[in-house]
């Protein structure tokens, strides 16, 4: 390895739906995040990983930073806090088909001070660059640049792969010189369950009411290879519990005579047969736990 080569972590900021986990799949080259066209839908933080010949970007994507609500939004923004006080440079995502708002003013508070502090470099991104004609991003990246003092202020769109590279190139410049800290070929340090769990509650969110997103926590109980199968056809069965709030939306969950859950299923298990890379039984069950994103103990038995 030269002495030339850089590697370091990057964490992608901004308030929910600002389009962070979309831009993180485009940089990696796969999916290692879920998205939704439903705010606030990463949980935790998911390291996604791109390794090109003179630097290694390794990617945190966090939950958006908001005002929270509940206990499980307090325990959401300490994550975020706690994250970018570890890495090497800061993405901070403006969405350019959105007017700069209180949220955005907020995180640009908090990022000014960690720049003091620890003197973090900070990227100000404008995502979702195709929303909008070249005056609106003009006029939006003018905003961006009055919203604080940025290292770079570079637009992309993600989905359809604007400046992508161009975004990689900006942060990995920020890294420090350093050995390679993943191997070459791979893009992801979530364990199995986790992305499991991930696409499965992705899949869950696509097409419900807006209030389910909040109140929706998917655990992975058992993941086992099936007895007795040919060594050439393995396959491998993968018990999932689907938690929510009340009756009522595990019924949303459901759907009539089940078909809602029975499509859930379905396309969770295309996505987890692609990311296992063989063949899956997925058996889901959805669960009441009533009021678990206030209570302190059903969290800790959620992930949270």
């Amino acid at each position: 390895m030269s002495e030339a080569f850089h590697a370091g972590f990057a964490c992608l900021v901004g308030r929910p739906n600002a389009g962070k986990s979309t831009l993180t799949n485009a940089l990696v080259g796969q999916k290692v995040a879920i998205t939704s066209s439903k705010p606030q839908t990463t949980r935790h933080t998911v390291r996604g990983i791109l390794t090109t010949e003179h630097a290694q970007l390794v990617l945190v994507d966090t939950p958006g930073l908001h005002k929270p609500r509940t206990l499980l939004g307090q325990r959401l923004n300490d994550v975020v806090r706690e994250t970018l006080l570890d890495v090497d440079v800061i993405g901070f995502c403006l969405p350019a088909d959105q007017r700069i708002g209180p949220g955005d003013t907020f995180i640009a508070r908090e990022l000014a001070e960690i720049r003091q502090g620890r003197r973090r470099p900070v990227v100000a991104i404008a995502t979702k660059s195709d929303r909008v004609d070249k005056d609106r991003l003009a006029e939006h990246l003018v905003a961006i640049d009055g919203l604080g003092d940025w290292d770079d202020i570079v637009p992309c769109s993600a989905t359809r792969g604007d400046q992508v590279d161009t975004v990689a190139e900006v942060l990995m410049s920020h890294l420090p010189v350093s050995p390679q800290l993943y191997p070459s070929d791979v893009h992801t340090d979530e364990p199995d369950a986790v992305m499991i769990a991930e696409l499965v509650r992705e899949a869950a969110l696509e097409g419900v009411r807006d209030e389910l997103p909040h109140s929706l926590a998917v655990v992975v109980e058992e993941i086992t290879p099936r007895e007795g199968r040919p060594a050439d056809k393995p396959l491998l069965d993968v018990r999932v519990n689907v938690f929510v709030e009340r009756s009522s939306q595990k019924a949303i969950i459901i759907g009539r005579g089940g078909s809602r859950l029975r499509e859930v299923g379905t396309n969770a298990r295309t996505a987890i047969e692609e990311l296992l890379g063989q063949r899956v039984y997925l058996d889901l069950h959805v669960k009441i736990a009533k009021d678990w994103q206030r209570d302190p103990n059903q969290l800790s038995k959620l992930g949270f």
